[in-house]
């Protein structure tokens, strides 16, 4: 019976999902359905957390949108989430950035990996 949910488990993961790490900033394309059309919609913003491994990886991503937090969490091997790439990679020295949700605007922002 294990054995058996492994092998459905292994069949759904997708293979090209990149190393996300929390203070990275992505861009994550979503499947969006309106009506009987499906797009895909751009979402980016600063990594906040990363939980879990295997199937339900999921990552929680937030952006300042019209002046107002939006925070979106996805799950990594969702059919719905068509890509994932990651445009920056922050220096964090925490597993979960909550504290970014008291800033805004530059306050915000994370120095990049491997610079001063």
């Amino acid at each position: 019976m294990d054995d058996t949910l492994k092998q459905l488990a292994r069949e759904q993961m997708k293979t090209e999902v990149p190393e996300i790490r929390p203070g990275d900033t992505v861009r994550v394309s979503v499947r969006v359905v309106e009506g009987n059309r499906e797009r895909l919609q751009n979402f980016e913003g600063t990594v906040l957390r990363v939980r879990g491994g295997g199937l339900d990886a999921s990552v929680t991503v937030r952006r300042i949108a019209s002046g107002v937090g939006v925070e979106r969490t996805f799950l990594m091997h969702s059919p719905r989430v068509e890509k994932v790439e990651v445009t920056r990679h922050g220096h964090a020295r925490r597993a979960a950035l909550y504290f970014l949700r008291d800033r805004v605007g530059k306050a915000a922002t994370l120095r990049e990996k491997g610079r001063g």
